[in-house]
């Protein structure tokens, strides 16, 4: 949530890639694959299972999924447990995790591609732990990859104390996000009226489980196939050595990096794309 107001330059990333990245082999020796479209992008169809960030619920991504069925492809959109209006918010970061969990298991879901966006980058490692055989593979959308013993909060020091005094004046220890933060870094790609109609659909987050620190041992140790996916206006974490890549991105260990133009909150002003995109990050 850091307050940025533009970018310098036009086009940080004029060449949409597709790259497997070592930590110790980041820049220099990247080995590049390209993608004609997305339905070149997977000789299969897939299922996704998206989870969806902070102040969010799972019905915001009903618009990339009926993308990704128009193109063959199966997804879901749970609701991570304490997310929503109207419902309770006294949930801890494993309640949250479980919930995700449960809703796959029921549904018996298996070979999936887990999607994760913002926040929900806590919440698919700790599934993946739970359910690794379960999990194709992993897909950050400008996502949080915690180090053991980190927390959600530690990702967002400039506006930790503010997100910590939202909380503690609110009935129900949450926060949420003020409209100019909102219109002005998560959103800046937004028309006037589209970025008022998707704040009114944001709820209250639980701030609980973003002051959790998580034991991340067991999700470094696996090997579950893994993508980075950001876009390029995205100022919630400004591009640079601070941005979501290579920040966040280069926790993964080897991963696949993918681009986009856009926004942190792409859902809402480019869905299709954004579904597009997602089957890039996804295939094998």
């Amino acid at each position: 949530m850091t307050l940025a107001t533009e970018v310098n330059g036009t086009d940080l990333f004029p060449r949409v890639q597709l790259r497997e990245i070592h930590r110790s082999d980041r820049v220099a020796k990247d080995t590049v694959v390209s993608v004609d479209d997305p339905q070149s992008a997977a000789e299969n169809s897939y299922t996704f299972v998206l989870v969806h960030g902070g102040c969010h619920d799972g019905s915001l991504w009903q618009p990339v999924i009926e993308r990704l069925e128009q193109l063959g492809h199966t997804a879901y959109g749970p609701t991570v447990a304490g997310h929503g209006k109207d419902v309770p918010k006294n949930v801890t970061h494993a309640e949250s995790t479980q919930s995700i969990v449960d809703f796959i298991v029921d549904r018996d879901l298996t070979d999936f591609v887990l999607v994760g966006h913002g926040y929900a980058g806590t919440i698919i490692s700790k599934v993946v732990e739970i359910i690794p055989e379960r999990v194709r593979r992993l897909v950050f959308w400008s996502a949080y990859v915690l180090n053991d013993g980190e927390t959600a909060l530690e990702m967002l020091p400039d506006s930790a104390e503010m997100l910590m005094r939202m909380a503690a004046d609110s009935a129900d220890n949450t926060f949420t996000i003020p409209f100019e933060m909102w219109r002005d870094v998560f959103i800046n790609d937004g028309e006037p009226d589209l970025v008022q109609r998707a704040y009114d659909q944001l709820s209250p987050e639980p701030f609980g489980p973003w002051a959790e620190p998580l034991n991340m041992e067991k999700f470094h140790s696996l090997h579950t196939p893994r993508s980075f996916l950001v876009g390029t206006a995205d100022m919630v974490m400004p591009p640079g050595d601070s941005g979501w890549h290579p920040r966040m991105s280069c926790r993964l260990g080897k991963f696949r990096l993918v681009q986009m133009s856009g926004s942190h909150e792409a859902v809402f002003t480019n869905p299709i794309g954004l579904a597009d995109k997602f089957i890039e990050a996804g295939r094998d």
